[in-house]
């Protein structure tokens, strides 16, 4: 099989690309170490169960959105529980099934952390773009997104954003 090898306009874009994929994961998790002492996954375990109806979701649902394994996820969650941001429930409709729920600790960490991600990924994304910038921004990562996500699993929110302070 021949490669399709990249062009140098599609080769320009990719390196560029590539190289933000490789930096801005750790940026973000250092700012996150450092100010809140959680890693980049804990707060999106966090934020994720923020997002959901009852702020609890199926350990294998969550860990479809947050892209993670179950191995993993559980042993993150073991973490966060035991700091008691999180804690495991038996699933209601299916006793087999465990869920984790966020606890009002979890939900005041998640609210104490999310200024200083926000300004981080202000800081190092959106304030160097403009707002013409952004919107292309949206419009090509929504479609590398969905080829990326074809079921979906990931955008699967059950409930309503919360807003820190509400």
């Amino acid at each position: 099989m021949n490669p399709r090898w990249l062009t140098p306009e599609e080769l320009a874009a990719w390196v560029p690309l590539a190289s933000v994929l490789e930096l801005l994961p750790g940026l973000l998790d250092a700012q996150l170490r450092r100010d809140s002492g959680l890693t980049h996954f804990d707060y999106r375990v966090l934020s994720r169960l923020s997002e959901t109806e009852g702020y609890q979701l199926r350990l294998s649902s969550l860990a479809k959105l947050t892209n993670s394994t179950l191995p993993r996820l559980s042993h993150v969650i073991d973490r966060l529980e035991g700091r008691g941001w999180v804690q495991r429930t038996a699933c209601a409709g299916d006793r087999r099934a465990t869920m984790a729920e966020l606890t009002d600790a979890g939900m005041k960490k998640l609210e104490e952390a999310a200024p200083g991600h926000v300004e981080a990924v202000r800081e190092y994304v959106i304030d160097a773009l403009t707002p013409e910038q952004i919107e292309q921004l949206r419009g090509i990562f929504e479609t590398v997104f969905h080829g990326l996500d074809p079921e979906g699993e990931m955008r699967e929110i059950t409930g309503r954003r919360r807003e820190p302070g509400q």
